[in-house]
Formats: C-alpha cells, sequence, structure tokens
C-alpha cells in the first residue's frame, strides 16, 4: 500500500498561521478521507448512491501530505470524517501518520467521526495512535427505528462499538440528527443514554445539502422547540464550554451532563468559524454552505515542493465567506447546496 515508512518526516515548508478575511484563524481542519459508507441514512443520502471511482480519491500518502501542511500553517484539531471514515482500506496507517503531530506538540487533537460499525474492530487501535475523544452518530435506541434511519444499518453492532470505545479509554460523544416525527420523542431518551455512560450529546439539525430522495421538510425540527420542550423537564445551565466545533452546550442539572446544539438553520455558527473541509479528491470548501471550492490536487501532485500547494492553501483562505446561507426551500424543495453531506464529512 504504501513505501512511506512511519517514522519518516513529511517534507513541509513552514509558512505563516491562515487568517481569513474576516480576522478568524483558521486552526481545525475536517479531512473526509472517502465518500463511500456502509449506511445509507435518510437525511444524508440517497439508497442508490453513485460514489466517486477510487482512481479519482487522494492516496492515503497524500492525504498525509495535506494534512500536514495545514498542521505546518496552524492548524491545531484534525478531525477525520468520510462518508465513513473506517472503511476505508487501510486507513489506521494515516491515523498512525498523522499521530506524529501529536508527539511533536505541533497538533492538539486528532479525532474521527463515525457511525460506529467498524468501531469493535478500531477502536483500541485509534486510542494507540493518538485519538482520544470520538464522535459517533447515533439517532435512535430502537433498533428497528434505527435500521430504517439507516438503512443498512445493524443496531447490536454500534453498541458493540461503543462498549469497545468505552474498553479502549476514548472519550465519546454522541452525535443524534433531530429528525421530526422520527425521533423527536426518543430525545429524551437518547440524552439520558449518553449521559449514563458519560457521554456528551450534541442535537443536529438537518441540513439542506444534497438528494436524498426525500423531502427534507417532512424532516426539519428546530431544535428551539426541541429546547423548549426539554425545559418543560430539565434545567438546562448555560456553559462556555467549546470543542472547537459548532455547538453550543448546556449542562443538563438532572443527568449532571452536558447537551450541545448546533442550528445551522435557525441560529448559524458563523461568526467563529475556525474551520475548513478537505474532501477526499482533494478539494477544500471553505465553507460547509457555500459551493466555492478551491482545487489542491492539482498543486499537491504538480510538485514535490510545496511552494504552489501553499499558494493555493493561502488564495483559498482569502475567499472564506462571512457565512452560511443555509435554508431550505419549502416552494422547490431543492437542497441548498447539490453536494452531499458524505463528500465533505459534515
Amino acid at each position: 500500500m504504501t513505501d512511506i515508512a512511519l517514522n519518516e518526516p513529511a517534507t513541509v515548508t513552514p509558512s505563516g498561521p491562515m487568517i481569513d478575511p474576516f480576522g478568524r484563524h483558521v486552526s481545525y481542519l475536517r479531512v473526509s478521507v472517502t465518500d463511500r459508507c456502509d449506511f445509507r441514512c435518510v437525511y444524508c443520502m440517497s439508497e442508490h448512491m453513485t460514489f466517486l471511482p477510487k482512481r479519482d480519491l487522494l492516496s492515503l500518502e497524500e492525504l498525509d501530505r495535506l494534512c500536514s501542511a495545514f498542521v505546518s500553517r496552524g492548524v491545531r484539531k484534525l478531525r477525520i470524517t468520510g462518508g465513513e471514515p473506517l472503511v476505508r482500506k487501510n486507513i489506521l496507517w494515516l491515523f498512525q501518520r498523522l499521530g506524529r503531530h501529536l508527539g511533536t506538540g505541533a497538533l492538539d487533537e486528532l479525532t474521527v467521526t463515525t457511525n460506529g460499525s467498524q468501531l469493535a474492530r478500531f477502536a483500541g487501535d485509534l486510542h494507540a495512535a493518538g485519538v482520544r475523544r470520538i464522535n459517533v452518530s447515533l439517532d435512535t435506541l430502537d433498533p428497528a427505528q434505527f435500521k430504517a434511519i439507516t438503512r443498512w444499518g445493524d443496531f447490536s453492532t454500534v453498541m458493540d462499538g461503543l462498549d469497545a470505545a468505552d474498553k479502549a479509554g476514548l472519550q465519546v460523544k454522541i452525535n443524534a440528527v433531530a429528525l421530526k416525527g422520527v425521533n423527536e420523542h426518543e430525545i429524551e431518551a437518547l440524552m439520558r443514554f449518553a449521559h449514563g455512560r458519560g457521554y456528551d450529546l450534541t442535537l443536529i439539525e438537518t441540513m439542506p445539502l444534497g438528494d436524498i430522495d426525500g423531502d427534507r421538510t417532512d424532516q426539519y425540527l428546530p431544535l428551539s422547540i426541541v429546547r423548549a420542550r426539554l425545559l418543560d423537564r430539565f434545567t438546562l445551565e448555560d456553559i462556555p464550554y467549546k470543542t472547537g466545533g459548532p455547538a453550543r452546550y448546556v449542562r443538563v442539572k438532572e443527568t449532571g451532563g452536558r447537551l450541545g446544539f448546533i442550528t445551522p438553520m435557525t441560529h448559524n455558527f458563523c461568526e467563529s468559524c475556525n474551520r475548513v473541509r478537505l474532501t477526499c479528491t482533494g478539494t477544500l470548501y471553505m465553507c460547509l454552505g457555500q459551493e466555492d471550492a478551491a482545487d489542491l490536487r492539482t498543486p499537491l501532485r504538480a510538485s514535490t515542493s510545496d511552494a504552489p500547494l501553499m499558494r493555493a492553501i493561502d488564495e483559498a483562505i482569502t475567499r472564506k465567506p462571512k457565512g452560511h446561507d443555509f435554508i431550505i426551500d419549502r416552494r422547490t424543495k431543492t437542497p441548498a447546496v447539490q453536494r452531499h453531506m458524505s463528500v465533505t464529512g459534515g
């Protein structure tokens, strides 16, 4: 698969920090290592997806070089996403390579977002590579409903994965997309489940990305409504806790756990955005909710020198917008952005 030794340093030309036009320091890179997934969640993708041909994907060596370039420019947090990142062949090699930046102190955190299907196999090795926190997508505790939402997923496999993560010493955060008429009645149960295992829970509004063979107006549940319902039964105390992502957190007095809200529709989280997103083809999106992107694969492959790549990164950061323009169009019911969530990894 690779002829690069794990202890071989990447050749990266140091440069200055990445500051966008609004004075925000870009210090967080989310990297989609594959658009493929072993689930077909109803809010994320069509059941009959056409995925990218493998020849279009960056190699793991190229992903390592790109990530290392961003680390040299001041990225302190790397999140590996997909699709489902753990289905990519030899993906553990990339975690092991990137883990060297934790050892040098250049990187503060290496994390992963997963559907949990492969965690039973990978949890221990992820911890050994330097991963300490993971996000696991879980929208329901009902096995039949889980099957309906994921189409292809198996609930017991994910539960085994969570057990493996606990055993490995990984800190888990559960991500749940709030879906009207689907899991809104389960949110309290999800919260009690997560907090009972020592996990944080983050609730997410469904986002209008990609054609999903369905109507997002039927799925969309404002988290302002969810929060109001929870306030009838729980005491939610605002806290300043941050993980580098867009969630706003409260502490639930009755459970002692943290509950996060990601609200791209009802209250965007753009004013402090420090993130950019890299796809498995080397396309850099400066905003999840905008189509503007930069091609980093061409300069990456054009030269063994990182100078062309650094120039392309600099030019891209100058185009990072102030915020996204998400809207669910109730007239045409078309997505605000045509690409699927699995392309940029959320």
